[in-house]
């Protein structure tokens, strides 16, 4: 079984993008003939718009056997939305999402959106985010009222096809690769130790042989995607033990050039993560097969690699150079990571207030919150490989916020929340209209 990533231009004849029923009437009558037997999107992007129609990018698992496609046939799919019939007002919950992998000024990194993520609690009751955001080696400072949901959840929870459930705590069950070099092997059982005497974490831990092949590279927009291959054998293992855990830790081996590690640490070089997009393409995969919370961390591939001097490095990239697992940070996460439960339990689709984006990223969730109406706020700071302008997109009035910051992104949240129109503190005021 294969999960790979297909570029696909979509040209507008095919595609009025009005929201997520239109992208699934896209689906249906386009793309759908575009990719493979038995596939599985698991993964939608638009990375770019041009007047003559829109460049996608779409993370797909194909069997390799037809008995494997049997894995996933559940109802549902990535494209498959719910309409929401109203507005739970009685609290303020936001999404903050960040895609893995699109070179983001902010949080495009290593965990060097944890700030961002602290500063949007501050102004909500509840603040659902993904692992990108605040994943960073040894270090997650997500505060108490976050939640942290794997990307493909998330997109489900704002298609409407799934609640979330707070819990005290998760069983983990943490896969990892056989190294040569049982130093690493030992290490990730240590961390894992250190998460059970500090987080009073219940995790147990497999050693697998090196199962699956995950190798990294870059699609045409500049996106970190990659290829995985052998899925099914990863899939069997948490087949067999997915009655006895919460949740889904992995640390394997993801193949990039060996120069690939001095390269993304020289600060003269804006090379995206390339670890990122295969890490969201697995995670993507296992949660959509088994519909449980899981968060992936790569594992250090030689002592050479361990011991490179990279000297002072830029502080966003710092958080890889002093760990030698990149671990705890999912540990943390996953700890308390909310499970999944039917779509009118728990924190719903009705519970959302807002979302908050890098300016210029449409994908899934986006569409979704413009089906419903759930304002959208954009943060043009946050620069990043996208080329889409989300003005063109036909939200109405009030329900998309172009800031130039997350300091101006939390003020419009706060004006969200006291029923305070955002040009009513703004001056120039423009004069009522008259219809």
């Amino acid at each position: 079984m294969k999960v790979y990533t297909q570029e696909l231009f979509i040209p507008k004849k095919e595609l009025n993008l009005k929201g997520l029923n239109s992208i699934k009437e896209c689906y249906n009558f386009f793309i759908h003939s575009k990719l493979p037997e038995k596939h599985k999107v698991i993964r939608f992007v638009i990375t770019k718009t041009d007047q003559d129609g829109y460049h996608c990018e779409l993370d797909t698992i194909v069997p390799d056997k037809m008995e494997e496609s049997t894995l996933f046939t559940k109802e549902g799919g990535v494209f498959n939305f719910r309409k929401r019939t109203h507005e739970n007002t009685n609290g303020f919950n936001a999404v903050l999402l960040i895609p893995t992998g699109i070179g983001a000024e902010i949080g495009g990194y290593c965990g060097d959106g944890n700030a961002v993520a602290r500063l949007l609690a501050s102004a909500c009751d509840t603040l659902i985010t993904h692992p990108n955001v605040v994943n960073a080696s040894d270090i997650n400072e997500m505060t108490d009222n976050t939640l942290y949901v794997e990307g493909s959840i998330l997109t489900r929870f704002l298609n409407g096809q799934i609640g979330l459930q707070r819990v005290k705590s998760n069983r983990l069950l943490m896969l990892m690769d056989e190294h040569k070099e049982k130093l690493f092997n030992n290490e990730i059982i240590n961390a894992v130790s250190s998460a059970r005497v500090t987080l009073g974490l219940n995790c147990d831990v497999h050693e697998m042989k090196n199962i699956i092949e995950s190798t990294s590279h870059y699609s045409k927009s500049g996106r970190a995607v990659g290829e995985i291959n052998s899925l099914e054998k990863i899939l069997e293992i948490i087949e067999k033990h997915k009655n006895d855990y919460d949740a889904i830790a992995l640390s394997t081996f993801i193949k990039v050039p060996e120069y690939f590690h001095k390269q993304y640490f020289n600060d003269d070089n804006e090379m995206v993560n390339p670890w990122g997009g295969i890490e969201a393409m697995l995670t993507h995969s296992i949660a959509e097969i088994f519909n449980i919370p899981c968060a992936h961390s790569p594992m250090m591939t030689s002592k050479e690699i361990m011991n490179l001097d990279l000297g002072i490095v830029d502080p966003r990239k710092a958080p890889e150079t002093s760990s030698v697992t990149y671990l705890h940070c999912i540990l943390k996460g996953l700890h308390k990571a909310p499970r999944i439960v039917p779509h009118d339990k728990g924190l719903t689709l009705e519970d959302i207030s807002c979302l908050v984006i890098p300016d210029g990223c449409i994908g899934l969730p986006v569409l979704a919150c413009l089906e419903n109406n759930i304002p959208v706020i954009a943060v043009k700071e946050n620069k990043n490989n996208m080329q889409n302008n989300l003005k063109d997109l036909p939200f109405k009035k009030d329900k998309l916020f172009i800031v130039d910051n997350y300091l101006e992104a939390v003020g419009v949240m706060n004006a969200l929340k006291a029923g305070v129109s955002p040009e009513a503190v703004r001056r120039p005021i423009k004069h009522t209209s008259c219809i």
